[in-house]
């Protein structure tokens, strides 16, 4: 292998987790941070060995790795995630970390791939990245990104027909990182701004209501979110995380979400997933020959 590897700090309590794969390894960060969400750590330190085409990159991987971290941390303890379709490289990783007394290694796809294989009867394709091939699905992910990207914040509105979901909402109200997660899902979404002091763009009464949602919380809230948003500059825009501007902005988008016929989605306390996942169960009951071509993760 070139190069030299990247060992960055640890800050967190829980152990590095190193990932090998021969793809990318997103399977494997993902899985990660979810567990590492167990404990309190939503971003879990993780090293990344991507595509693997022989042991001998693995062996150096962890000899590297455990030579440095135990020069940092003092011992050479390993946690290892792997994702690795090759039956040969997964055996001889599986049987390398059993004779070290330090590593920890956690075999990701192989109980998966064999459920799968005994109840289909077929045999896995052994191909790296099988879950990035670029298909249908693949495209329609990445078209969705890219007019999500392209029409959020208001922008392009003579466009927002062409949605499969218009979001509406004041400012801090997860309107942009909604609209991303539902893009990623391979969902086309406009969102536009409500604001006292504009008038939304005329396309939006136009909208079919069963595609139009409008993003709502508290008062108590959005005054928080505001205020560490200003941070130092709070002082001279106070009137942006006022409590008595913050309700009436509040009050006023309430006001054009029951006239536009919106399906309104709370999103104080929320993680964004669980505000797209809402979002998605009022959509898909509408549209469930839309639902069926987008991604699902």
């Amino acid at each position: 292998m070139q190069g030299e590897f990247i060992v960055h700090e640890n800050t967190t309590p829980l152990p590095t987790i190193h990932v090998v794969s021969d793809s990318v390894g997103l399977t494997a960060q993902a899985l990660a941070r979810a567990a590492a969400a167990q404990f309190g750590v939503t971003n879990p330190n993780i090293e990344v060995l991507p595509h693997v085409r022989s042991f001998e990159e693995v062996k150096q991987f962890i000899a590297e790795h455990g030579q440095l971290h135990k020069r940092l941390k003092g011992d050479e303890n390993l946690l290892i995630f792997y994702t690795l379709v090759d039956g040969d490289l997964r055996r001889s990783l599986s049987d390398y970390c059993e004779s070290l007394p330090n590593v920890v290694a956690v075999d990701l796809m192989t109980d998966a791939m064999n459920a799968i294989a005994k109840l289909s009867g077929q045999t896995p394709s052994k191909r790296p990245g099988g879950l990035h091939v670029a298909d249908q699905h693949y495209f329609r992910r990445i078209e969705a990104i890219e007019f999500t990207i392209a029409h959020d914040d208001g922008r392009n509105p003579q466009e927002m027909s062409q949605a499969d979901i218009v979001l509406l909402g004041v400012s801090r109200s997860s309107k942009t990182p909604t609209s991303i997660y539902l893009a990623q899902q391979g969902y086309k979404v406009s969102n536009i701004p409500l604001d006292p002091s504009t008038e939304p763009p005329k396309e939006v009464y136009e909208v079919d209501r069963t595609r139009l949602f409008g993003l709502m919380t508290t008062a108590d809230v959005l005054v928080g979110i505001r205020q560490r948003r200003l941070g130092n500059a709070a002082v001279a825009a106070s009137q942006y995380a006022d409590p008595e501007y913050v309700y009436e902005d509040l009050e006023r988008a309430r006001a054009l979400m029951r006239k536009l016929g919106a399906i309104v989605i709370h999103t104080e306390n929320r993680a964004v997933e669980e505000t797209a996942q809402e979002i998605l169960r009022y959509y898909e009951r509408a549209h469930p020959q839309g639902a069926d071509i987008v991604i699902r993760s």
